[in-house]
């Protein structure tokens, strides 16, 4: 267990830099373009290894949730509880920074008047103020069979539109199958489907809700969801860094 918190704890400077150095022009443009972006080598494999370990203990979540008891797909998750482990706690806000620009551009392109700070304690303080005080960051874990339905992490009035989730294993060594899913639902539209892939360690930034589309006549609204298919073989476990908090 000490090697474990040992490898989670980072000083701030270090997770930051890590954040800074990921080609952010890049994924803003695959944002824009596709509603998702890749960021390669957010974490180590000791990482990986050492937050995938804090599962079965259950001091460090505040609810754990069996997906096939609310017709989310087969699979668990639990949230972790405040304080968040020193790494989530880090990544949060480093990525937040780099995100809002996006979230506030997204806004004022499809007509919503609301705005993020630019700093996350900033904005988790205007979601604890509206009684959305319990965390959301998440810890999932899938074994054979298992899958995530097509959905949206809403959690109150207040929801910061983009997020991240992290793999934490190895595709082809710890599990075969469970490919990340975005789905985008245009206006008289069939949907369009975004299969995401990822090495243990990479992370993709995507859209909660909707983001905008540049049409013909100018730009308008889409709807997007993201799930994960089935697990063919082995296990597959993932962070979701949620940047708002749930009531």
């Amino acid at each position: 267990m000490k090697a474990t918190a040992k490898i989670l704890h980072h000083p701030s400077s270090t997770i930051a830099a890590r954040v800074d150095a990921i080609d952010w022009a890049q994924a803003t443009a695959d944002l824009d373009a596709q509603g998702c972006a890749v960021l390669k080598e957010l974490l180590s494999p000791q990482e990986c290894a050492g937050l995938a370990a804090l599962y079965p203990d259950d001091k460090n979540f505040r609810s754990r949730i069996v997906m096939g008891r609310h017709g989310f797909g087969r699979g668990e998750y639990k949230y972790f509880a405040y304080p968040l482990p020193d790494l989530i706690a880090q990544l949060r806000p480093a990525l937040y920074a780099r995100l809002c620009g996006v979230a506030n551009r997204w806004n004022e392109t499809m007509g919503i008047d609301i705005r993020y700070p630019d700093r996350h304690e900033a904005f988790l303080k205007r979601c604890h103020d509206a009684g959305q005080t319990r965390p959301t960051p998440l810890l999932l874990q899938y074994g054979v069979d298992d899958y995530n339905c097509l959905h949206q992490d809403l959690y109150g009035e207040h929801v910061f539109p983009l997020q991240v989730a992290i793999l934490l294993s190895e595709p082809g060594r710890d599990f075969e199958g469970g490919e990340f899913v975005l789905t985008e639902q245009r206006p008289r539209m069939q949907s369009r489907p975004e299969v995401v892939p990822l090495r243990q360690g990479n992370a993709v930034a995507f859209a909660v809700h909707h983001r905008p589309v540049q049409g013909t006549r100018g730009p308008y609204r889409v709807n997007l969801r993201h799930g994960v298919s089935r697990i063919r073989s082995g296990h597959r476990h993932t962070v979701g860094v949620i940047f708002h908090d749930a009531k």
